[in-house]
């Protein structure tokens, strides 16, 4: 029985992205276990708009109408279908990039990732059980009430239904208190060794 990953890429700088390091060391991880089918999203690469002027307009129309399986709507099956999400994206303005934030706003759509009803309110109807956030941070963030990426994340997994939410952040890259690949790569190698037992 296979079980279905969505990687979301949201690593900006590409090839010279730390943060994609890390993905990618978590996703070696993975690969070691048979089982799992990465499907790689590079976010970098995709269309995605923000929810404004005619393209919200079309959204709400296709909404009222339950045209669900419209082509804009792809991101948010995808996303529902997984079995798990991963996700690499540095930290950015004390959250995660826009573009990221975007793609969310893509993902979120009423009968396809989460429902709402008379009886229970909201609740997310996404398949996937575990979401992975993977990020770095070249400040000293782990511990600070202005670290809001990660519990955004959090917060948006639950609201998926999403089970289990987990992350690694390589903190305090840029600081010198520690030379930045000895942190990096004690990140990577707890990336590899957490993705054997995810």
């Amino acid at each position: 029985m296979t079980t279905n990953v969505l990687y979301i890429d949201c690593c900006i700088r590409g090839g010279e992205s730390r943060t994609r390091q890390l993905g990618e060391a978590f996703l070696f991880g993975l690969a070691i276990r048979e089982e799992f089918v990465i499907d790689r999203l590079n976010l970098m690469e995709e269309p995605l708009v923000p929810l404004t002027g005619d393209f919200f307009l079309q959204r709400e129309r296709l909404l009222a109408a339950g045209s669900l399986s419209h082509p804009r709507f792809r991101y948010a099956h995808q996303f529902a279908a997984a079995d798990r999400i991963v996700i690499a994206a540095p930290f950015w303005d004390l959250s995660v990039p826009a573009l990221l934030k975007i793609y969310i706003e893509n993902v979120s759509v009423q009968g396809i990732t989460f429902d709402i009803s008379e009886v229970d309110g909201i609740s997310g109807i996404c398949r996937a059980e575990k979401m992975f956030f993977l990020t770095t941070r070249g400040g000293a963030y782990s511990q600070s009430p202005l670290e809001t990426g990660v519990p955004m994340l959090r917060n948006l997994a639950s609201f998926f239904g999403i089970k289990e939410f987990d992350y690694i952040a390589a903190d305090g890259l840029d600081l010198l208190l520690e030379p930045p690949e000895i942190i990096l790569g004690r990140a990577i190698r707890e990336a590899q060794d957490r993705a054997v037992i995810w």
